[in-house]
């Protein structure tokens, strides 16, 4: 019988090669190509040998299946259940990612204590959540929190900062994966949490934690155990240098929810969005806002994001408008300066919108209004370090870069939100009606909108100026 051939993996894109080489010629990882040993079988294989494949599930038709409510447990924190859809479904797998530092695990530490004592809460909306959540006044359910980059003392001195002291609360260093399985076997707890998943390895496994190989079977190892016995589990990954989960694009598609962190650690506001979830929506979102006793919820943005001016009003450059974030608006505030620069050699710096939507934006203002920005330096920002992905604040960006190539302040309490072309219209966005009784709720005088008509009913104290071009808009500057 012929030697099997051998085999390198490289653990940092996956691929495999035949033959041992200093750089990967796939991704270009120096040190990276490990020899491939095929795994040990596990538990499932053993299983599916052995099982009897007459017995299973039936097919069934769509009349026959039962579309009963999804069975959820609150977590006690009612922004982290609107964005899973209610709370966490039993047998779920959700996966929490962020850069380092921005409050995962204070976060997670928080929601397992609210578990483990009992907590439940609705958030100050819940009636925007897709199905309802039935509260349990008994005790609170047995929680395992696994912490594989910290020793069981630090997370001690971190739950102690925070406040927690829950017995049902247990805590377990580990990066063993079977040694992990076998705790959950053995404590039966309702809600595990991996924290990190990077630092979990597989022994059968020659590659080094946190490689591709590791990454994937130390995930579908636990998942499985989350189908099979009803324990939800969480997961914390680490993210890349471009803002996305490290490792195999595989995890996001294994577990049942993709959870990440927006905001950075120089604002005390922390935005949790949603970009996977099979048991809900994927436009909710989260608010958290970081204090000395962790992470405090914050279900009514209001004012959050927009800086309160003094009685001069704000300067040059600086607009409110609207986004929708989920089926929440938060006001904001966008700020714009323009600077003297050399003709060819002009810098565009965004913070918070698109760089392309900017670019355009000022390709029309200097096409449609007659503005000469080629030889100014342009800057644009959100303020609060939100970053807004729709098209709906291109009126306000435009405004507020007009604003400050003028150097002429808009009217104080100016709003702006619309949609721009690139014949210089203005288009109406969605939910309108929404944006605009937020703006009036906090005290916005003057809006300036696309044509409404009369599709939306007078609001108190608050004066639309409807515009068809950017140029009518720019009047008001």
């Amino acid at each position: 019988m012929p030697k099997p051939r051998t085999q390198f993996l490289c653990n940092s894109c996956g691929s495999v090669h035949a033959k041992w080489m200093g750089k990967c010629p796939d991704c270009g990882t120096w040190d990276g190509l490990q020899e491939y040993k095929a795994p040990t079988p596990d538990a499932r294989k053993q299983h599916s040998q052995t099982a009897d494949i007459t017995h299973g599930v039936d097919a069934l038709t769509l009349a026959d299946i039962d579309l009963d409510d999804v069975p959820r447990t609150a977590t006690g924190t009612g922004e982290f259940d609107r964005i899973l859809g209610g709370g966490i479904v039993p047998g779920s797998a959700v996966l929490v990612g962020g850069e380092p530092g921005i409050g995962k695990s204070t976060l997670l530490l928080q929601i397992a204590s609210n578990l483990a004592a009992g907590v439940r809460s609705l958030p100050a909306d819940h009636a925007i959540l897709p199905r309802p959540i039935k509260d349990d006044p008994k005790l609170g359910v047995r929680v395992l929190y696994v912490t594989s980059e910290e020793s069981a003392r630090q997370t001690k001195m971190r739950a102690s900062r925070l406040g927690i002291t829950s017995s049902n609360l247990l805590i377990l260093a580990e990066t063993n994966v079977e040694r992990i399985i076998n705790q959950i076997n053995k404590l039966q707890p309702a809600v595990v949490v991996i924290d990190s998943i990077q630092m979990i390895y597989k022994p059968d496994l020659p590659a080094a934690p946190g490689s591709v190989t590791q990454l994937r079977d130390c995930c579908m190892d636990l998942v499985y155990l989350a189908k099979a016995s009803g324990v939800a589990i969480v997961f914390v990954g680490h993210v890349t240098k471009a803002g996305t989960l490290a490792g195999p694009k595989i995890i996001e598609h294994i577990v049942d929810t993709v959870v990440y962190f927006e905001g950075d650690r120089f604002h005390s506001h922390r935005i949790v969005r949603c970009v996977k979830n099979r048991f809900g929506s994927t436009h909710e979102v989260g608010l958290f806002e970081m204090t000395g006793a962790g992470l405090k919820e914050v279900t009514d943005p209001g004012n959050l994001f927009v800086e309160q001016h003094g009685p001069d009003g704000p300067p040059s450059g600086s607009i409110l408008t609207a986004a929708m974030q989920g089926s929440r608006v938060l006001l904001l505030e966008v700020q714009a300066l323009t600077a003297s620069s050399v003709i060819g050699a002009a810098r565009r710096k965004v913070s918070g919108v698109s760089s392309d939507r900017v670019g355009m934006i000022i390709a029309v203002l200097e096409k449609r209004c007659g503005l000469r920005l080629a030889a100014e330096d342009v800057f644009v920002n959100v303020a609060g370090g939100v970053r807004v992905v729709e098209p709906a604040i291109d009126l306000a960006v435009a405004l507020a870069i007009a604003s400050a190539h003028l150097n002429r302040a808009m009217p104080m309490g100016s709003f702006a939100v619309g949609e721009l072309g690139l014949g210089g219209e203005v288009r109406s966005v969605p939910q309108l009606e929404v944006r605009l009784r937020e703006a009036a709720r906090l005290g916005v005088g003057h809006a300036i909108v696309p044509p409404v008509g009369n599709n939306v009913p007078k609001l108190g104290g608050m004066a639309l100026h409807e515009v068809r071009r950017l140029q009518q808009a720019m009047a008001s500057i």
